[in-house]
């Protein structure tokens, strides 16, 4: 059977779908090698959310070309779904596959591989997209592509996806172009995986999507969300609940949330749930009205600190994590000041600092005021520095304090064995210890600190 190399680009959507890829490529009978190995198949699941993200793209389906002239390069997702034209030109690519087709990989990947042979022998070329079946009008669909991962590379925690695609078109992005609009899973079968998953030994499951606040907002007939108004977060809220009564789940943690999800009572219900793990990324972009009224965020900087308070009323200092861009065309100087003066003032956890990258498409690129590259650099290393202080910040604040870590993995630290692990905040910390904890939550407090980011754990 012929050997495939993987590699995966992007979000955690995307790293579920290519651990489902691998797993359906192995029941298969497919041989699965690294990457940076001679194989006969090379498959690349792409990225576009940034121009950075592109060119990573581009430069590994070139890289598998490369290493093995004959090989059968695939160009996967959503590289492919924006840059269709462009895929089809790359003499790197010999197969495109646009989301929403992933989980046909296996008869796509054969039926190509049968065509080609009839052309060597006819002296022609396979045609990239099996006559347009392998990359469809993903705004023109409104299925859910339907994936089931039975046993992910990790062995404690797994991601399962619950929906696809987006309905903000914030005036940035392109996802909504590469994913469509709003597709949501059915909960019998997220129940099944999680089930399944249960059974095989994971502990925790991480919720994701490329919005996963919307998620059942398609069931319900629900297209578009006025600004100002909160997201219903029933059918979220009910999916956790379900999740949280499967035996064997000992923790249920959120992707990314829309800000304008969290209420009072979305909040007093999750709190009532001890595997709920108190740790949200509330994507913020900007902490000024000005940019987020231009990057069509829908809720202003007051209304996001809202929900930050009412998540710290009803959990104990929770983890929030969030998004920020920096240099949005038109973005001044005291714009900026503004951002960063709300930053320091919610007190984040984690941040993810983002130069604004254009995307042709989206109602940004076309914007006046362009910022330069320089002055991106300047403010992202600024922010960069202040994340630094905020999350050193909130670990100290954690010492000596009573949490719960699932452990995870063994590593070795400056010559000595530890067990690593997350707490329920997602909080690393390590055990001094030879004993295998890989699967166990255990109860105890952290002394001090062993690196930046982690803590040196203690058992009670």
């Amino acid at each position: 059977m012929k050997s495939v190399a993987l590699h995966n680009l992007g979000c955690k959507v995307n790293g579920y779908e290519m651990d489902v890829m691998q797993q359906m490529l192995q029941e298969k009978g497919y041989k699965i090698v690294p990457f940076d190995e001679q194989a006969d198949i090379y498959i690349i699941n792409t990225c576009t959310v940034t121009n950075i993200a592109d060119r990573k793209s581009r430069q590994m389906l070139h890289r598998a070309k490369k290493k093995n002239p004959d090989a059968v390069v695939v160009a996967v997702g959503c590289y492919v779904q924006t840059g269709k034209e462009d895929a089809l030109k790359d003499a790197s690519i010999d197969l495109a596959v646009g989301n929403n087709r992933k989980k046909d990989l296996i008869p796509i990947l054969e039926e190509f591989l049968s065509e080609r042979d009839q052309r060597k022998q006819k002296s022609g070329c396979c045609d990239k997209t099996l006559c347009g079946k392998t990359v469809i009008e993903i705004n023109h669909t409104d299925e859910y592509e339907s994936m089931m991962l039975k046993a992910p590379a990790e062995h404690t925690r797994a991601f399962i996806k619950i929906q696809d695609g987006c309905n903000q078109f914030c005036s940035y992005c392109i996802i909504p172009y590469a994913r469509g609009r709003v597709r949501s899973r059915n909960e019998e079968e997220i129940l099944e995986e999680v089930r399944n998953l249960a059974g095989n030994g994971y502990k925790e499951v991480v919720l994701t999507g490329i919005h996963i606040s919307s998620y059942g907002l398609d069931f319900d007939g629900i297209t578009n969300i006025a600004s100002g108004e909160n997201f219903p977060y029933e059918r979220l809220l009910h999916l956790i609940r379900r999740i949280h009564e499967v035996e064997g789940i000992e923790r249920i943690r959120l992707g990314s949330l829309e800000p304008r999800i969290v209420t009072e009572e979305f909040a007093r219900e999750l709190a009532k749930l001890p595997g709920f793990c108190p740790h949200f990324h509330l994507s913020l972009q900007s902490g000024c009205n000005s940019v987020l009224k231009r990057m069509n965020r829908k809720y202003t900087a007051e209304e996001y600190y809202d929900k930050v308070c009412i998540l710290r009323r009803f959990f104990d200092h929770p983890a929030i994590t969030t998004d920020v861009i920096v240099g949005f065309p038109g973005e001044t100087e005291e714009e900026f000041e503004v951002t960063r003066a709300f930053l320091e003032k919610t007190g984040f956890y984690e941040m993810h600092i983002f130069k604004y990258s254009k995307r042709q498409g989206t109602v940004a690129a076309s914007m006046e005021g362009q910022v330069s590259e320089g002055v991106k650099s300047v403010r992202s290393d600024i922010l960069m520095e202040l994340e630094k202080e905020m999350s050193l910040q909130y670990r100290k604040e954690h010492l000596h304090k009573e949490m719960t870590v699932l452990f995870e993995e063994e590593k070795e630290i400056a010559g000595k064995i530890y067990q690593t692990g997350h707490s329920m905040e997602y909080i690393k910390a390590a055990i001094c210890s030879e004993e295998k904890l890989a699967g166990r939550a255990i109860k105890g407090s952290c002394s001090d600190f062993l690196q930046s980011d982690l803590l040196l754990f203690e058992r009670q």
